[in-house]
């Protein structure tokens, strides 16, 4: 990934995250832990088939070919979204209102 990907992927943003094997992963960043430095992590949180899944993805892993930002939040308090566990989709979404 290149700098300026992984400068927009933040707590609350929208993304798409490519993985070898061509699986997809798409939902929304719920924490971004470590910076910059080597063991780096983002977790990405969606729901399938009403069930909460979570996955957490090294900013360096190989194993990871693309990132696409898809829309970031316009405001967002908070640097952990640990909250989002709890609120239905509809909440989610209006506490996330997004730029396009």
């Amino acid at each position: 990934m290149d700098k300026a990907t992984i400068a927009k992927i933040k707590a609350g943003s929208r993304v798409k995250v490519h993985e070898k094997g061509g699986s997809v992963f798409e939902g929304t960043v719920i924490a971004r832990k470590h910076g910059n430095e080597t063991g780096a992590t983002f977790t990405v949180r969606t729901t399938v088939a009403a069930v909460g899944v979570e996955k957490v993805y090294p900013l360096n892993s190989p194993t990871i070919l693309n990132v696409e930002v898809l829309n970031s939040p316009r405001k967002v308090h908070r640097s952990k979204l640990y909250y989002l566990r709890n609120l239905s989709a509809r909440s989610t979404r209006q506490k996330l209102r997004t730029k396009e």
